[in-house]
């Protein structure tokens, strides 16, 4: 008689049918609406259009634009942070580290309104500077997601490592730039991901701080708004594989500088 003996790959059903359903069926309808024209026949005149569209282009180039800069001032002020909570020596640090991470229970539409009174308060009239306003929004949101990583990746590192530089000669600054530094990489490139793709698509930090002008996300939603459903399932799909080298490419660059700091 045969028995029927439990295997763990059972487990894994639920979750494969959950990717079914809400990954793979709406990115066939993605693919089946960015190819095709009103009377459901296969076009390319939708990927033509993207690259044809000024308006297309600059709203691309201004998202690339408002997720560079983004992505850049985060790391200005997250490095910093990350490397004196890591390697300090209070106690304390870890509560430290939670303050940082605490606004991020508060929801979201609540911290950009308060952060849209202080800027009005200080600007006077928000639309007089729609990209800084815009810039600092994204970075009042994202700034945890690239201290966390750094802040990760420099407490794991060997302090071994460090007292074998200043043994061979090293100074401080040295020993950051050869050791700390490059070790600290991974945590820096996984940083860089988890900003700078939402910088390029999170439109509400802009609706709500006033900034009329579009970006990926917002220019999307307004094709939906306006059923264009061929267009815009087009510019999601582009975006979709930007995406995916972007995160391909530091995924990689990732992987590499940690065996690097492996062999090192």
């Amino acid at each position: 008689m045969y028995k029927h003996t439990f295997s763990r790959k059972y487990l894994g059903i639920p979750y494969a049918l959950f990717l079914l359903l809400f990954v793979v069926a709406p990115l066939i309808v993605l693919l089946y609406y960015a190819f095709t024209n009103g009377q459901g026949q296969f076009t390319l005149s939708n990927l033509t259009g993207f690259f044809t569209n000024p308006n297309t282009l600059g709203t691309l180039f201004y998202s690339f634009g408002i997720a560079i800069v983004t992505t850049a001032v985060c790391l200005l002020l997250a490095y910093p942070t990350a490397y004196i909570l890591a390697t300090s020596k209070l106690k304390a640090r870890s509560v430290i580290v939670m303050l940082f991470v605490m606004p991020m229970w508060i929801n979201f539409s609540l911290r950009i309104t308060a952060l849209k009174e202080i800027l009005t308060w200080i600007e006077g009239n928000l639309a007089y500077y729609p990209f800084l306003n815009a810039v600092i929004g994204m970075t009042y949101d994202f700034l945890p997601f690239m201290i966390l990583p750094i802040y990760t990746t420099i407490s794991k590192l060997d302090g071994a490592l460090l007292e074998a530089a200043r043994d061979l000669g090293a100074g401080e600054m040295q020993a950051f730039l050869k050791v700390t530094l490059p070790l600290s990489l991974p945590g820096i490139v996984s940083g860089i991901s988890m900003v700078f793709l939402p910088a390029m698509t999170n439109y509400v930090v802009l609706d709500m701080l006033y900034n009329s002008t579009y970006i990926m996300g917002s220019l999307i939603g307004s094709y939906f708004a306006a059923y264009n459903w061929h267009g815009g399932s087009m510019i999601a799909l582009i975006l979709l594989g930007i995406i995916c080298l972007f995160t391909l490419f530091t995924g990689g660059m990732e992987e590499e500088h940690t065996r690097g700091g492996a062999l090192l």
